[in-house]
């Protein structure tokens, strides 16, 4: 099927993959907490495998399958917890095999900077995965699943990037953020959060879990949070010189590129819910 979008202009392929792609998602999450978990548990996974990549492009020497297995393990027992099928004690398996990250570095032999690619294989768990099992929390609640709050960042995330990506590419003139993304625009911001508080409000005309309030807030800190997201990552790619992290998504690119604004914006959001 991808290859049947490709054909398409890039506006065309971002439009027909962000249909498909937001269809799937939000039916996977409103069907249940196990589909819920079956659709970020793929999204996790390739995120994880598309910075491996990108790292091994730079020279690095990650312990890509230790680090993939360590990122699914996190989500995964964080989302059996939270369901309370298991027990939290089961958070102490994470410590062991995170240790062994450094063991298996002392049989690799001719690394020149092996600690350098340790901290690769960390950053990975941290940078993608984290943020990913952050969400488990957002949708249980005493081992009950509400789809509602995850249903709403999701819409609002989205919609921050559509906005973002018309109101840049129509009105775009004063650049936000040059020297690390070249292409975004102060009024591609302001494009992109107007759309998004306008989805906030919507979103808390139907779903009542959060009041109006702080459906908005939640709207600020994904707008914020999204944007740094997204140049973030574009530091990443920069560093690396490449424009995608991928090809799997087109029009779009890699599966950090759609997710990135999520990957900054979840703790924020998840530390507001808790704290506040």
């Amino acid at each position: 099927m991808t290859e049947a979008i490709r054909k398409y202009s890039n506006l065309t392929q971002r439009i027909i993959t962000g249909i498909l792609g937001a269809a799937g998602i939000i039916t996977a999450v409103c069907l249940g907490p196990w589909t819920y978990f079956a659709v970020f548990f793929i999204i996790c996974l390739f995120s994880l495998l598309e910075f491996y990549k990108l790292a091994g492009l730079d020279g690095f020497v990650p312990q890509k399958a230790l680090g993939v297995f360590c990122g699914i393990l996190v989500f995964t027992l964080s989302f059996l917890i939270e369901m309370q099928i298991i027990s939290y004690r089961y958070y102490f398996l994470i410590f062991p095999l995170v240790a062994c990250v450094y063991i298996v570095k002392l049989y690799k032999k001719f690394e020149r900077k092996p600690f350098t690619n340790i901290a690769f294989t960390f950053l990975g768990i941290f940078y993608v995965a984290i943020p990913f099992t952050l969400l488990n929390i957002v949708v249980m609640d005493q081992g009950n699943y509400n789809f509602e709050i995850i249903f709403g960042c999701l819409f609002i995330l989205w919609a921050t990037d559509t906005g973002a990506y018309f109101a840049g590419s129509y009105l775009g003139k004063r650049k936000l953020f040059e020297r690390i993304s070249p292409k975004k625009t102060w009024e591609g911001f302001v494009g992109g959060a107007i759309l998004a508080l306008i989805f906030a409000y919507g979103i808390s005309v139907y779903f009542h879990t959060l009041s109006l309030w702080q459906w908005l807030i939640v709207g600020v800190i994904i707008i914020v949070g999204g944007t740094f997201g997204d140049l973030v990552e574009s530091l990443l790619k920069r560093s690396i010189e490449i424009k995608d992290s991928g090809s799997a998504l087109p029009g779009h690119g890699g599966f950090l590129d759609r997710f990135d604004g999520l990957l900054i914006s979840a703790p924020f959001i998840v530390a507001y819910l808790e704290v506040f």
